[in-house]
């Protein structure tokens, strides 16, 4: 099938607008069109003669079979007013015999009740859902409900007008009834054309028929083709009307069904989104503090005015009889010189992955990573009785792990772990960049256990060996011996020795046989400047469009049983409707309703035009030498048209001036404008229809006796024909049933107009054109029969109440999918709100780069995240004097009131990045009292290069400008700490190294991602602040040479020994110089600075 693609319209439009569309849905609303989804709707190569807006189908085929059986689902409900249409026409036969009843109409009576009777019978089937189940019978339903009608029109018209037939016998009934199968009949279009013409078809040759077998005379013959052809304009009339009804139910169930599509796929995506961040966040948090965190965003968010707090919050916990595990890697700077700084990170990311899922197996929640230390907790958030036997199980397994390191690098590489049992703080602390972490004295003696052990082996504490239950055999571990702070606190070690067969069997499995042992090798990836590496290969095309066909089935099974739960849901009971009215009890939700735009009002006032030229065309046959019937088509044709053109312009924008445009858009958003319009063209259709009738007067007349009795001989053919103008009505009452834009009261309304219009015509000013007609048409029997003025209107009257029945139920269904489109709507809000919150968690917990980098795609838990720079700042501040403030006494509540004090200032700390002139800064991590940052990371830093001009183009203060920045924000650092002392009358005091040069940023284990930076630089920095001075800020030469150009005031300390790189010349920086209202500088006052050294 040849198809022809164009772009997706603005989704406001309507699917009319446009033969073919595309629906893009973002997979992620933040990020490039590249990753979208995309429904086309298509026209195929075999309806090129149609219109393209005709004709349109979904792509693929699934879709468009989910569609066919939604929509005949929702067609299925019509199924009950077509047969109560069927039910009032029997009922109006049933009236009209036993108002003036003879013995010769007991046949008609009887089958018109017989008929009744099984309507109601069907009625009540299909309402209680009785009928058969099974595809075939419900398919079946439909042919059998368009047969019975049609036989009781065929039986109406033999039996009723057996003895005086005539061309126009129930042909308003029949016009009715094939305009009311393509309103209801849940058939497809090509099957309801097919049934309608078969019984306009039968129905007019039964006629033809009938009434030739009365002829006396061939004369008749001309008169009676001419009727059976004006029969067949209002039957051509009720074809195109009823197709044009079905066009617009088609479309808007279409674009109801493309809109749950849509949503679902945004749901969906949103949903796995927030998954991926939610797991993300949990590999990170532990629930219960992500939960109290994402509630206290929550809650700040919708507080109209945030209250003053005397503390920021603090999320912390107590968590009493758990085990703290430190695990160390020995020869880790052997290690380092043997490899580059990536191949460093990547076996550090591949040995710390396998850490990780070790950590799983033995229900451990790692808390950090501090470089080559790893650490871990048994026994948090819930609670183990066998915490302490897992955290020895943890790290027997993670010697054992160390030993693949060793095979691969070939060096002497081992790992020495230290447990402890004990009580932990455990929460995080600051505002930004939350990680999880444990303070107590415990934890110092667990990281004291694993110093004072042995490479290679397990070092437990008395605390621990208590709590276990026999599970391994100890050994002394001397730990005194190696340790100054074990020896001080007197705690006893012990050694694990080996793991007990018992223990094997209940564990099931040997540290000896891990199964990480056949890894693959070290992860090949290569990082350029600031670019990220991967060790991630695209998927091939075949697997993509598995991928794709697989992810299509998802997506279409869940679409259907979400359109089944739609269909079960009785949506229109949990909001209250007035029951006359169908109005929404809720204001607001009324307001919305009426201000939705009715994307197919154009075609409701097309269909008006469309029954104007039927009818006129029906005139011309019966007598076209009357005058009025073409200047009413011409007047009447350009008036509907004029209003069919101020509807449509909303649609096709491009082909109309912008004020009609406007005016367009302003009609159909515009509750009272919509019904001025509507009835705007139902009083131009009637005053047409009335015009007409009235300008057939009664005609000059000669009765004449025959062998059959008297005859009618006319100057004017209008007259023998007087209910062929009384269908004109009944085509008015289907054009208002067509204005879809408007209330069923409003519909009642215009009905009633037609109707009290054309009664009054029939029974006052035909009055004698119908008396004459009875006359002549029942000879001897006028009193045995309803008068025809009186039956006209009655038939009249009968079709209103159907057709506004039907108004109700369609708008009762409007109303239902009105609801359905919100309840998406807020559902996907929700979905997103929740996506949205935890992405703040997230990027609060990550770069934000880096969180895109992981929630973009599944990651293995071996793939690398890094990126390198040669031109970064790192800075490391530490309170020395916290260790001698904190105390676990009940005073301080464990020592919670202390570690809140430690809130305050990192986030004290914190507040400060949010300073414009901080901007390029980023916070790396905190560890215990130290705060780690870095500048040059960002965008913001034009440096590493994010600058848009080359480096050889920048001047040197612009290239190092975000290293001052780094400095300012350690004075800074030092100004806010001195403001939190006076309030807290407490003495703490910084000590603070900065370094500049290359790292290596990047993410270690992709299941619970660390970001961290690596590299000499670091390294330096750290011993920068470790070897420095309290109260002051002490920098290596490198960083003296580009800061003094920055007006930073420096002293020289002279050379320091520094571990690992020997002896480097440092310098304090002692303040900033800033310039004076008369031009000489003023020294910035920071407070613990160290007397200036000549």
């Amino acid at each position: 099938m040849p198809l022809d693609r164009v772009n997706a319209p603005d989704p406001e439009q309507p699917a009319e607008s446009s033969g073919e569309y595309s629906a893009q849905v973002p997979s992620d609303p933040g990020r490039s069109a590249a990753g979208t989804r995309e429904l086309t709707v298509l026209q195929s190569s075999c309806c090129r003669c149609l219109p393209r807006s005709v004709h349109l189908t979904f792509t693929p085929e699934s879709l468009e079979r989910i569609y066919q059986s939604y929509f005949r689902r929702q067609r299925q409900e019509n199924l009950l007013v077509l047969i109560l249409f069927a039910a009032l026409f029997n009922s109006f036969i049933v009236i009209m015999c036993a108002v003036v009843y003879t013995e010769d109409k007991l046949a008609m009576l009887v089958v018109a009740a017989v008929a009744l009777a099984a309507d109601i019978v069907f009625y009540v089937l299909c309402w209680a859902k009785k009928l058969p189940s099974s595809p075939v019978s419900r398919g079946a339903v439909p042919y059998i409900l368009w047969l019975m009608i049609t036989v009781h029109i065929l039986c109406y018209t033999g039996l009723n007008y057996e003895r005086f037939p005539h061309a126009s016998d129930s042909v308003g009934w029949q016009a009715f009834f094939s305009f009311s199968s393509f309103l209801t009949l849940p058939l497809n279009l090509v099957s309801l054309l097919l049934l309608s013409a078969l019984s306009c078809a039968i129905h007019i040759l039964v006629l033809g028929v009938t009434v030739a077998q009365t002829f006396e005379d061939t004369l008749q013959g001309p008169m009676m083709v001419r009727q059976l052809l004006a029969n067949v304009m209002l039957y051509l009339c009720a074809a195109a009307v009823g197709v044009i009804s079905y066009y617009m139910a088609d479309r808007k169930y279409r674009t109801a069904f493309l809109e749950a599509r849509q949503s679902l796929e945004v749901k969906l995506t949103l949903e796995e989104q927030s998954t991926q961040q939610e797991e993300l966040l949990l590999s990170i948090l532990p629930k219960h503090i992500a939960d109290e965190m994402l509630q206290g965003m929550k809650n700040q968010a919708n507080q109209s005015e945030v209250q003053h707090q005397q503390f920021n919050t603090m999320y912390m916990y107590r968590h009493e009889h758990v085990s703290i595990l430190f695990a160390d890697i020995v020869g880790f700077t052997q290690l380092s010189s043997a490899c580059s700084a990536h191949e460093l990170v990547k076996l550090l990311n591949e040995l710390f992955a396998r850490f990780d899922k070790l950590a799983e197996r033995h229900h451990q929640l790692r808390i950090k990573i501090l470089g080559d230390c790893y650490y871990c907790i048994c026994g948090l958030p819930d609670f183990r009785e066998d915490h302490a036997a897992c955290s020895i199980m943890m790290g027997l397994a993670m010697v054992d792990a160390i030993s693949y390191v060793r095979e691969k690098t070939k060096t002497e590489v081992d790992m020495r772990v230290g447990v402890h049992t004990g009580t932990v703080l455990g929460g995080v602390l600051g505002q930004k960049r939350w990680q999880f972490d444990v303070w107590s004295t415990d934890v110092t003696v667990a990281n004291k256990m694993e110093s004072g052990g042995i490479p290679g082996r397990v070092h437990i504490s008395q605390s621990t060996k208590d709590s276990l239950h026999g599970e391994f055999e100890l050994e002394p571990g001397n730990g005194g011996e190696r340790c100054e702070y074990l020896l001080e606190k007197g705690i006893d070690t012990y050694l694990v020795l080996v793991l007990k067969e018992k223990a094997n069997e209940l564990k099931g499995y040997k540290p000896s046989t891990l199964p990480y042992r056949k890894s693959n090798c070290l992860i090949n990836t290569t990082a350029t400047n600031g670019k990220v590496a991967s060790s991630q290969s695209p998927p091939s095309e075949p697997k993509q469009e598995r991928c794709k066909m697989v992810e299509e089935h998802v997506i279409n099974k869940r679409l259907q049983q979400e359109l089944l739960d739609r269909e079960t849901h009785q949506i229109m009971k949990d909001h209250k409707v007035n029951a006359a009215t169908l109005r929404f009890v809720d204001g607001k939700l009324e307001e919305r309703y009426s201000s939705e735009k009715e994307k197919r009002s154009g075609a409701a006032f097309f269909s008006c035009a469309v029954v104007l030229f039927f009818i006129t065309a029906m005139e011309v046959f019966i007598d076209p030498l009357l005058t009025v019937n073409y200047v009413t088509l011409a007047i009447g044709e350009v008036l509907l048209l004029i209003l069919t053109l101020c509807s449509v312009a909303a649609i096709f924008p491009r082909m109309f001036s912008k004020r009609l445009v406007s005016f367009s858009m302003w009609i159909d958003r515009t509750r009272w404008a919509r019904n001025t319009w509507a009835m705007a063209a139902i009083f131009v259709l009637t005053m047409a229809v009335i015009a007409d009738m009235l300008s057939c007067v009664p005609p000059s007349l000669r009765v004449f006796n025959s062998t059959s009795g008297p005859m009618l001989e006319t100057l004017g053919e209008c007259a023998e024909n007087p209910k062929h103008y009384s269908f004109m009505a009944v085509m008015s009452l289907i054009a208002t049933a067509m204005l879809v834009q408007v209330s069923h009261l409003i519909k009642l309304g215009l009905m009633v107009l037609v109707v009290t219009a054309s009664g009054a015509v029939n029974i006052y000013s035909w009055r004698d054109i119908y008396d004459l007609y009875d006359f002549i048409q029942f000879p001897n029997y006028r009193t045995s029969v309803v008068p025809s003025k009186y039956l006209m209107t009655m038939m009249i009257i009968t079709m209103m109440i159907a057709f506004y029945l039907f108004a109700r139920h369609l708008e009762h269904q409007s109303r239902k999918l009105f609801l359905w489109k919100i309840g998406v709507r807020d559902q996907k809000e929700k979905v997103f709100e929740m996506r949205r919150w935890n992405e703040a968690l997230v990027t609060n917990m990550l770069p934000e780069h880096v969180a895109k980098h992981f929630l973009g795609s599944k990651k293995r838990d071996e793939e690398l995240y890094s990126q390198s720079y040669d031109e970064i700042g790192v800075m490391f501040a530490s309170i020395p004097n916290f260790s001698d403030f904190y105390t676990e006494e009940s005073i301080n509540n464990g020592g919670i009131e202390c570690l809140r004090i430690l809130n305050e200032i990192i986030s004290d700390f914190d507040s400060l990045l949010d300073r414009d002139e901080f901007r390029c800064i980023t916070k790396i991590k905190t560890i215990g009292s130290t705060y780690m940052a870095a500048s040059g990371l960002t965008p913001e830093s034009n440096a590493n290069g994010y600058s848009s001009s080359k480096p050889a183009d920048q001047s040197l203060i612009d290239h190092w400008q975000h290293l001052a920045d780094l400095a300012d924000f350690a004075l800074a650092m030092k100004v806010t700490l001195n403001n939190l002392n006076k309030q807290s009358f407490n003495n703490f005091m910084l000590r603070i190294g900065i370094n500049k040069g290359g790292v290596l940023a990047g993410v270690i284990g992709a299941r619970k991602p660390h970001y961290d930076i690596w590299g000499n630089t670091v390294n330096v920095a750290s011993r920068m602040e470790s070897t420095g001075v309290m109260g002051n800020i002490q920098v290596v030469e490198d960083c003296y040479d580009i800061l003094k150009d920055y007006g930073f005031r420096f002293v020289r300390r002279g050379p320091i020994y520094v571990k690992g790189k020997g002896e480097l010349l440092t310098f304090f920086m002692k303040g900033k110089e800033k310039p004076t209202s008369n031009g000489g500088p003023v020294t910035t006052a920071l407070p613990h600075q160290v007397v200036e050294l000549s």
